[in-house]
Parts: C-alpha cells; sequence; structure tokens
C-alpha cells in the first residue's frame, strides 16, 4: 500500500487560519461509512446524528504553551524550542530548530534567564534532550514564556490560546491539541448528554507523531513515535456497558480512536484500565475492535491521519468525501469544519 494512493489536491486558501468565533458553527459532513453517502450540516446540530445509549468518548488532554524561543549561551544565536514530552523530572524530549547548533551541553536561556536549558543528548528522529532550571513551578513558568505550539502551516497568529485548547481539556501534556474536540461547547456537551447520550473521557498526549510526515512510499515501513495515554476503570466500564447494552461507541477524533483501538486489541474487544505507550498505525486493512463511528477534522494529504479515516470508511468514500469537501469549500485543519463517520 503506497502513501501516494492517499493525495488529493487542497487549495491552500482552505487551510483555517483563525477559529470561529463560535465552535459548534464549524460545517459538519456526515459520511455513511458503509455506502459513502454524504450530508451536509452544521456541527451544532450533530445532535441529529446521535441517539440514546450511544457514547462520545472525547481526549481530555490539554495542550502545554510548548512553544519556547531562546538565545544560545555566548553566541545569542536564536533558537526555537518545542516541547514533545516529559522524559523524567525536569528532562524534556523537544525539537529544536536550528538542530545543528544544540549539541551535547549547549546552554539555552528563556526570558532573560527566567528559564535555561542544558542539552543532556538526542533523541529519535533528530530530536533534543534538554535538563531545564528555573526558580519555582515549571509549568507556570512555562506559562509565562511559552507559545501555543500551533501547527507550521497555520500563518496568523493566535489572539486567544484558550481556541487551541477544548472546553474539557485538563491532563497537561501535549504538544497539539485534540482538533476534533475543538467543536464542542460545554453547552452542547450538555445538550447531548440530556438526550441520554454518554460522555466518556480518555487521554492521548499529542506527540512527535503529529509533526511527522510519512517519508516512506510503503506504508508497512512507516513507525509511529509512541504517544502516552490512558483510560481509567469507570471509562472502560462504561464502555463495556454501552457495547453490552447495544449502544454505539463514537470517538472524538484520532487520537481517542488509536486510543480505544489500542486497549480493545490487547483485550480480546473489550475495555480495561490502562495506560501506557501506543504506537498504533492504522489504515486500510485493519479491523477495527472499539469504535463504531467516529468525528474528526479533515487532515493533510498523505498524511497518517487521512489513512486512518481511510481504514473505517474506505478509501475511494474518504477521498471522495475529500474532494466534494474541496468543491463545497470546507475549511481544513486543525481550525477548520468537522466530518461524523458512521
Amino acid at each position: 500500500m503506497k502513501v501516494d494512493w492517499f493525495d488529493f489536491h487542497l487549495p491552500e486558501e482552505l487551510i483555517a487560519q483563525t477559529p470561529l468565533a463560535d465552535r459548534t458553527s464549524s460545517r459538519l459532513m456526515v459520511l455513511d461509512k458503509n455506502t459513502g453517502d454524504i450530508q451536509h450540516s452544521v456541527f451544532k446540530d450533530i445532535k441529529n446524528y446521535l441517539k440514546a445509549g450511544d457514547c462520545l468518548v472525547l481526549n481530555d488532554t490539554k495542550v502545554l504553551p510548548a512553544r519556547l524561543f531562546g538565545e544560545k549561551t555566548g553566541t545569542g544565536a536564536k533558537i526555537e524550542v518545542l516541547l514533545l514530552k516529559q522524559v523524567e523530572g525536569d528532562s524534556w524530549e523537544t525539537l529544536i530548530k536550528p538542530a545543528k547548533r544544540v549539541k551535547e551541553g549547549t546552554e539555552i536561556t528563556f526570558g532573560d534567564g527566567k528559564l535555561t536549558a542544558v542539552c543532556t543528548g538526542s533523541s529519535e528522529h533528530g530530536g533534543r534532550v534538554l535538563e531545564f532550571r528555573y526558580d519555582g513551578i515549571f509549568y507556570e513558568v512555562l506559562e509565562q514564556l511559552g507559545e501555543m505550539p500551533l501547527p507550521p502551516y497555520i500563518k496568523e497568529q493566535l489572539d486567544d490560546r484558550d481556541r487551541y485548547q477544548t472546553v474539557f481539556a485538563r491532563e497537561r501534556g501535549s504538544a497539539a491539541a485534540p482538533t476534533a474536540g475543538l467543536h464542542f461547547t460545554e453547552q452542547l456537551l450538555k445538550e447531548i448528554k440530556d438526550m441520554g447520550v454518554h460522555i466518556a473521557f480518555i487521554t492521548l498526549h499529542v506527540g512527535l507523531g503529529t509533526f511527522r510526515p510519512v517519508s516512506v512510499e510503503d506504508l508497512n515501513e512507516h513507525e509511529m513515535h509512541a504517544e502516552f495515554y490512558q483510560v481509567t476503570e469507570g471509562t472502560a466500564r462504561l464502555l463495556n456497558e454501552v457495547r453490552e447494552q447495544g449502544g454505539r461507541i463514537i470517538s472524538v477524533g484520532t487520537t481517542s480512536t488509536r486510543t480505544l483501538e489500542t486497549i480493545a486489541s490487547a483485550h480480546n474487544g473489550r475495555f480495561e484500565e490502562a495506560s501506557g505507550w501506543t504506537d498504533i498505525f492504522i489504515y486500510p486493512g485493519y479491523e477495527f475492535k472499539a469504535i463504531d463511528g467516529m468525528i474528526t477534522n479533515f487532515h493533510l494529504p498523505k498524511s497518517t491521519l487521512i489513512m486512518l479515516v481511510s481504514a473505517l470508511a474506505g478509501r475511494d468514500n474518504v477521498l471522495n468525501a475529500y474532494n466534494q469537501a474541496v468543491k463545497e469549500r470546507y475549511r481544513f485543519f486543525s481550525f477548520g469544519d468537522a466530518m461524523l463517520i458512521l
């Protein structure tokens, strides 16, 4: 299976640069995964496609203001750092630009010395491990000095950093937002719960995999970067009950999907309390064990995310839907419109 099979033409002007004022006013494409039929709607009307007994599964990870701008001690060279994941204590795996300027022993200062870091080694895929030094609480310093790690295809400044955060975010640790969840408001979630739809939370901290393009031609050779996930006993019990009572499990986003499929694959289709690291790579041919449907945004051509969506709804159906989205001028990527696959 070739990467080029998941390519499509995307005009650059369809890449959403800013979030809409009302989270629920995004457009919603509804795709029937069996027939390929398409309906056009608005996200606030997603209630029309849900029913009592269903369960929406949301990723409650919280995005860190993980992009830091500093200077190399001694030379004053400008260095950009993106925190990816905490290794241990004050040691973090990071991406650095320009990486060639930062070797083991290099010191970087941020915010006139409020925060310093020393490179203690390299990590896979060209990353660097930094040991941070500071006074006080690291996350409070990060709130002062850091910026939200918007994807590189977003060129506009983000005026309100909370708009790159879901309203239910609570577990700090992501280097990117689980963007399918950005469409929900607390009011919409309340209305969905009042219908008798269950709401469950899992955690997956989005890491390096989000920023890595597929660099091989054959999908069998691609390796996903491992990301930390956690599912509580309460969530696992709820999901098993929903399944036993005939309800549908609908994951919100590819991150929720990958977490649920990781657990169900390890437990013969059942859900168990679990935490750990997942590098599951889902592409056509994969047999889903956990979910019945998914809410997701519109993704990059040739990305692992469009491959996951194609595994659920069929490559031909998905590419047809994406071509329809381009024709109908849907907004793409993180701040864009949504797709519901059922």
